[in-house]
């Protein structure tokens, strides 16, 4: 299976299954401190930032307030975004969003997507800076706008495909 390369999606099914257009999709910028997340509309048509998340000792707090957060949301989905190096290998960090993918798919039995998310957080600093925000202002929203960025990315693209737990852990 080859990587995401340019946004594109992750999955080791043979056809592509085409995207509900009601669904909700909850998504996460996961990194070591904090998880940002970002929400889709209703129509599945636009991504809001809707908080980050500071990471706990036990893992699983974090999945529960993931799963806590999708049902009060409404969210039928979650997508998580993949971090590849540049070349677009995968790396120490892609193995853990890996694992915490498949944990979130095991935990909440929604699906999960993975989606390429190279250079969302350099691409949220510009952001931050041209709306005016110093870089000590950005530790607390960088990883919600890079979170609104990836689910951005995916919603625009003609045809994501679904990653399924099986395949998350097969990695």
């Amino acid at each position: 299976m080859e990587e995401a390369r340019n946004h594109q999606p992750e999955s080791r099914e043979p056809s592509a299954a085409p995207r509900r257009s009601a669904a909700r999709y909850l998504a996460l910028d996961v990194g070591a401190k904090r998880i940002g997340v970002a929400i889709s509309d209703p129509l599945g048509l636009t991504a809001q930032p809707l908080l980050t998340i500071t990471r706990k000792t036990n893992p699983r707090e974090d999945l529960r307030s993931l799963g806590r957060l999708a049902r009060q949301h409404g969210c039928t989905e979650f997508l998580v975004g993949l971090p590849l190096l540049l070349s677009g290998d995968a790396s120490a960090q892609t193995e853990r969003v890996r694992r915490f993918a498949s944990q979130l798919a095991e935990y909440s039995d929604l699906p999960v997507r993975l989606w390429d998310e190279r250079l969302t957080t350099q691409e949220a600093h510009a952001i931050l800076y041209a709306s005016g925000r110093r870089r000590q202002e950005h530790a607390r929203l960088v990883d919600q706008v890079a979170a609104v960025l990836i689910l951005q990315s995916f919603l625009d693209h003609p045809s994501p495909v679904t990653a399924t737990p099986a395949d998350l852990e097969a990695k």
